[in-house]
């Protein structure tokens, strides 16, 4: 078995549970149509039926996949979208878990990702998100600091925060694959400061040059930097004002994940933050629109309710 059949196997039966009466619905673009088939591959010995379902590639993660896409996801077990556009916060994938399929979203992967990745303890990196999730859970304020002028504070009281473990096993589960963060969605209109993404942006890839983001009232109300700064703010710009919703709070728990560029992976990092602009729907929010984009910061120190969780990029919760 090559290091590629090994991942997808793990992929599958231990993070996905795929049982043999199960039928599973892989879904994918043409950028990563080969890697989809090797998952596909690998699930068919293990369930009753594995269906694949390619679709033409979408502008912009969060954006909805075609009909009969949602409809086909809402009729299986389980869900695996190998796709170069995320659609983890669409209404397509709230719809199948709604309906008791398991979904798993793995957005961008790469066959280096997959193979590093996947060979990560995952029961260790879920007893590590379920700690963060529960600090996060019990906080309200957060506070971002880094040494490249980050300094954002978003209140978080009352709100539920998500453990992505990387352990999608129940039906109506869902979550990235790989995994490893814990994530809440802020109280809307009510974040303030500026945030430093200085590791990569969704979409975007690893960034030459920070990106830096003006935040008022729980907007981005401005972006300065270079080219990929000019190029975040004219996606905000081609979606509209919600695109600048500040979305999401999320702690990196996998120590497996490095800087890649690829956001499915860095926004695992252990030791890094993210804070997501757009959609926050699938976190509970109001905010319903086509755009959901991650920006990573290196190196952060994260307090909640002046307590330090994270110091220059050590985590404190372990």
């Amino acid at each position: 078995m090559s290091e590629l059949e090994r991942a997808a196997t793990i992929a599958v039966r231990d993070c996905l549970g795929i049982q043999p009466h199960e039928t599973l619905l892989v879904v994918t673009d043409p950028p990563l149509a080969n890697l989809a088939r090797a998952l596909v591959d690998a699930a068919r010995p293990l369930a009753r039926e594995v269906l694949l379902l390619e679709y033409g590639t979408r502008q912009t993660n969060g954006e909805e996949p075609p009909a009969p896409t949602p409809a086909a996801m809402a009729a299986v077990d389980a869900v695996l979208a190998v796709t170069s556009r995320s659609i983890t916060h669409t209404a397509a994938r709230r719809a199948a878990t709604a309906a008791g399929a398991r979904v798993a979203t793995m957005p961008g992967i790469t066959e280096d990702c997959l193979i590093r990745t996947m060979n990560a303890d995952y029961r260790a990196i879920a007893a590590r998100t379920e700690r963060v999730a529960s600090l996060l859970t019990g906080a309200a304020v957060a506070r971002i600091t880094t040494a490249s002028g980050t300094d954002l504070t978003l209140p978080i009281a009352g709100i539920s925060a998500i453990a992505s473990t990387g352990l999608i096993l129940r039906p109506g589960q869902w979550g990235n694959l790989p995994s490893g963060e814990a994530y809440l969605r802020p109280e809307e209109g009510k974040s303030e400061g500026v945030l430093v993404v200085d590791g990569s942006l969704a979409g975007i890839g690893k960034l030459k040059e920070p990106v830096r983001i003006t935040i008022e009232r729980g907007m981005a109300v401005d972006v300065s930097g270079g080219r990929e700064a000019r190029r975040f703010a004219e996606q905000l710009e081609a979606v509209g004002a919600l695109a600048r919703n500040v979305a999401e709070l999320g702690v990196g728990t996998n120590d497996r994940a490095v800087v890649t560029g690829h956001i499915l992976e860095d926004e695992k990092i252990l030791g890094t933050v993210h804070v997501a602009f757009g959609n926050n729907v699938s976190m509970g929010g109001t905010v319903d629109v086509p755009f959901h984009v991650d920006g990573i910061v290196l190196k952060p120190t994260l307090t909640l309710d002046g307590t330090v969780v994270i110091e220059e990029g050590r985590p404190q919760f372990d």
